[in-house]
């Protein structure tokens, strides 16, 4: 697990200009306190990303420098976080701040730009020709209705919807927190500070996000890198900009580098699409953790206590300090061990059909499988995102071992046999089958589709424990001749 559990903020990075930049920033006021202590990093009119005093706090540019322009835009900004009546995360902010973020560029210089016809026809042909191979591979058709090629801008725009049904459920918690943990008596009295509270927290939630996000949309190269369906349902996506930048150092022809990415988005499609509860199933497992991480209450109601509307800041620096914790009960360490199966399962499933589509066709098909199995093991860009949002190391831990295992029962059931599962939740392998898969892949089991079949057909039937009245009443008749 993340060692802090909702990652506030990302570290500090040091001036391009060394001690000379660390002392301008002290004379501009951004060197007093912790650096970034509220988090945010490039607020909208507070100087902008990395330029300008305040860039770094905007509390520190309303009261660290006299500047007009860099004050206005502090009170404005400040404002609009006190302002905010809605959920528990401020989605406006988040939005806003991912496409700041996204505008400045990744560490490695590339900077994100619109997509061209050039390239939406390379995607949408490498997706087609990806479909076309799949389909030797695996009994699921097609799940992608169309092929899209997003920028990094349209990938935060397509995949927001999501994170906000992802982080919900976490902010929700912290939020009814905050108004908890003053006594019954007291609420009523203080409400306003409360609704400040809550604002600033909704604010601060929509801060680290958008950050998260907009740093995650500079590596991610489809709509479904972490393994959970973030885009529309029934869109290939891609990103030209980010496909480039992934295979630059790998000595692999671009082309198959598109084509292999293409060949991984559209495999998640056709699960996603032909699954129907595959969804609902992760996302529930996403939710039945968060909804396990526990709130401190005695921090919480010290920083209550002494919350000084003056010094906001000394509210993220209570939850930098590990405020949110997973509980450390059955119950939250089966949540983990069930989303952590299903991720692997997902994503050796497609690790398993994209190499059998792949390896008779690319020359490359080895060095990229590999390449991606190291990028998701590793802890990559959706591991330090999720580990940032919720405490939650999004990683496929046992990616190779379920790749193992769909690889076996292919050999074993073929690939009808092998697909087959995926039509009840309960069919699928366990963890422990992880660790036996000989043992699973000959064990029998159950149809559940003709389980259904005969239940439907027993819908159908009369039901035979009613009686009916006309024979019952030929029964008292014959009855009354007896006699």
């Amino acid at each position: 697990m993340s060692d802090t559990p909702f990652g506030f903020g990302l570290p500090p990075e040091e001036p391009d200009d060394g001690d000379e930049g660390k002392k301008k920033d002290q004379e501009s006021g951004g060197g007093q306190g912790p650096a970034n202590p509220f988090g945010f990093g490039g607020l909208p009119g507070a100087g902008g990303f990395g330029g300008g005093p305040g860039a770094d706090n905007p509390f520190a540019a309303m009261f660290g420098s006299l500047n007009p322009n860099d004050l206005g835009a502090a009170f404005q900004q400040l404002g609009q976080m006190l302002s905010y009546e809605g959920g528990p995360v401020n989605w406006d902010m988040a939005k806003q701040i991912a496409r700041q973020t996204v505008s400045q560029g990744s560490p490695d210089g590339t900077k994100d730009t619109s997509v061209g016809p050039a390239e939406r026809k390379a995607v949408e042909e490498a997706v087609r020709l990806a479909d076309l191979w799949l389909d030797d591979a695996t009994s699921l058709p097609s799940g992608a209705g169309s092929a899209v090629a997003w920028s990094r801008a349209e990938w935060v725009e397509a995949t927001l919807p999501a994170w906000k049904e992802l982080v919900d459920p976490v902010a929700e918690r912290v939020g009814t927190a905050m108004g908890d943990v003053l006594p019954e008596e007291m609420q009523a009295m203080a409400g306003p500070l409360i609704g400040m509270m809550r604002s600033m927290g909704g604010a601060m939630f929509g801060t680290q996000i958008g950050q998260a996000v907009g740093v995650l949309a500079g590596e991610v190269v489809g709509s479904s890198d972490i393994g959970l369906p973030l885009g529309p349902a029934g869109k290939a996506a891609l990103l030209p900009v980010n496909i480039e930048t992934f295979g630059k150092d790998l000595s692999v022809p671009q082309e198959e580098v598109r084509l292999y990415l293409a060949l991984r988005e559209a495999a998640h499609q056709r699960l996603f699409a032909h699954v129907p509860w595959l969804r609902s199933h992760l996302f529930g497992a996403v939710d039945g953790y968060a909804r396990g991480i526990k709130v401190d209450t005695a921090k919480l109601e010290d920083v209550v206590g002494q919350f000084d509307p003056q010094n906001p800041e000394q509210l993220q620096e209570a939850l930098q300090q590990g405020m949110f914790q997973p509980e450390d009960t059955p119950e939250q360490k089966a949540a983990l061990a069930r989303l952590e199966t299903a991720l692997a399962l997902v994503e050796g499933w497609v690790d398993a059909v994209v190499h059998a589509a792949a390896k008779p066709r690319l020359s490359s098909a080895d060095a990229l499988r590999e390449t991606l199995r190291r990028r998701r093991a590793s802890g990559g860009p959706a591991e330090q995102t999720f580990a940032t949002l919720i405490g939650l190391e999004l990683r496929p831990r046992r990616l190779r071992d379920a790749s193992r295992l769909w690889a076996s029962l292919t050999d074993a059931r073929g690939v009808d046999g092998r697909d087959a599962l995926w039509h009840h939740p309960d069919m699928l392998p366990t963890a422990t089958d992880l660790d036996d898969p000989d043992g699973f892949v000959h064990r029998e089991q159950i149809d559940f589709s003709e389980l259904d079949k005969m239940l439907g057909e027993a819908a159908d039937k009369p039901d035979l424990k009613k009686p009916d009245p006309k024979k019952k009443d030929e029964g008292e008749n014959k009855g009354d001749d007896a006699e």
